[in-house]
């Protein structure tokens, strides 16, 4: 998050319009102190903090004489970036009872942000927390969260932060938190909502590679992970384009393979170097395996039927869709998450929900996705998918 600045300066005010008839100025002040104020007007700070220490040495000063002092004393000393003169005047100004309404409030936010300059955290909080008071100003919110987390107050940042509409960087901020205090789970749900609300492949990498590390995530969802990749565009290295087209064969989706393999080709990430040839006999075993499925779909289908094989009929719908015969491959995958039987009954709806985003299908595959359910994973991608429809790359 980025530092937020503030003008300390007090404005300056004329004697005649500030004093009043009962609280005369006396000449031995009001010269001293006139002049220093057409030196602060002029730039010159150092010279009017210099000049203050004559109306200082005046004795028997009246409060609206010492109020006029340490009011010129606080804007020519926030100016010569004297933080300690400048608290200190500020302070006096702000206690003195003589300030308007609509001033006290910039004076107590301007002393708030010369402590955070100065780096003295616990009185910045403490007049950032009285400024609040006054009033909720969202600059002042933010430096109050950047405070906390500045001087290591972590639990105080985080508890501003959670349950509000983050910006990006307030979410990095709560990501940093949590994972300085080992909060995986919190960790997470935040790095969802920055890879939902700001998608960018940093958090979808980070995303991914966190749920398949988790304890009890599946195997058989690895091929999924790799779509969730591909989608987001994470996948570059041509064993990333290799492996992704391989369980699609294993899973007896050709169309899907070739079309992995194609997008390879067509990011020259396959067909060159040392493994050409590899990529190219990989790629007509896709062709081969798309074709012969197109050919055998009718039998394959009467088989997983009749053995009421719904994982076999669900890996069938889902390579007839991805060969373009949408509404038959849904309806068979369709049939399978219906279908008793399955080995991982959540893997089946998720594949629907994919295949129903795939085909453009939102509405239907945001249904689906929300009903997946189970510890192994599957709901993690479910929703990581939710989020990549909704927030796509």
């Amino acid at each position: 998050m980025a530092a937020i600045g503030f003008t300390a300066a007090a404005p300056l005010v004329g004697l005649g319009s500030i004093a009043h008839a009962a609280d005369a100025v006396r000449a031995e002040v009001g010269k001293p102190l006139q002049e220093a104020q057409k030196l602060a007007q002029a730039g010159k700070n150092k010279e009017a903090l210099a000049k203050l220490k004559e109306a200082d040495a005046v004795g028997g000063k009246s409060p609206n004489e010492v109020y006029l002092i340490e009011r010129t004393r606080a804007s020519a000393a926030a100016a010569a970036g004297d933080n300690d003169a400048a608290a200190h005047a500020f302070e006096a100004v702000i206690n003195s009872g003589k300030l308007s309404a609509a001033e006290a409030p910039k004076f107590t936010q301007a002393l708030a942000g010369i402590y955070y300059r100065a780096k003295d955290y616990p009185k910045a909080i403490t007049w950032i927390q009285r400024s609040l008071k006054d009033g909720e100003n969202a600059q002042m919110r933010e430096l109050l969260i950047q405070t906390y987390y500045i001087s290591g107050k972590y639990a105080e940042a985080a508890k501003e932060l959670q349950g509000k509409g983050n910006s990006e960087a307030q979410l990095q901020m709560l990501a940093n938190i949590q994972l300085k205090q080992n909060d995986k789970a919190g960790y997470v749900q935040t790095l969802e909502k920055l890879a939902g609300s700001y998608p960018k492949t940093s958090y979808w990498a980070d995303l991914l590679n966190r749920v398949t590390g988790k304890p009890g995530f599946s195997g058989s969802l690895s091929l999924d992970v790799l779509r969730l990749k591909l989608a987001n565009g994470l996948l570059s290295k041509p064993g990333e384009y290799m492996e992704m087209s391989q369980l699609s064969l294993q899973a007896g989706n050709g169309a899907e393979a070739l079309k992995i393999i194609d997008q390879g080709y067509k990011k020259g990430v396959l067909g060159v170097g040392s493994d050409a040839a590899r990529h190219q006999r990989l790629k007509d075993l896709a062709v081969k395996t798309a074709a012969d499925g197109e050919t055998n779909a009718a039998k394959v289908e009467a088989e997983v039927l009749k053995n009421k094989d719904a994982d076999g009929l669900s890996n069938l719908g889902f390579a007839l869709a991805s060969a373009g015969k949408t509404d038959k491959g849904l309806d068979l995958m369709t049939q399978a998450v219906k279908m008793d039987g399955a080995k991982h009954p959540e893997d089946l709806k998720l594949h629907l929900g994919i295949a129903q985003a795939q085909a453009g299908k939102k509405a239907a595959a945001l249904t689906t996705l929300k009903g997946v359910k189970g510890s192994d994973g599957a709901a993690d991608l479910a929703r990581y998918w939710t989020l990549q429809i909704n927030h796509p790359m």
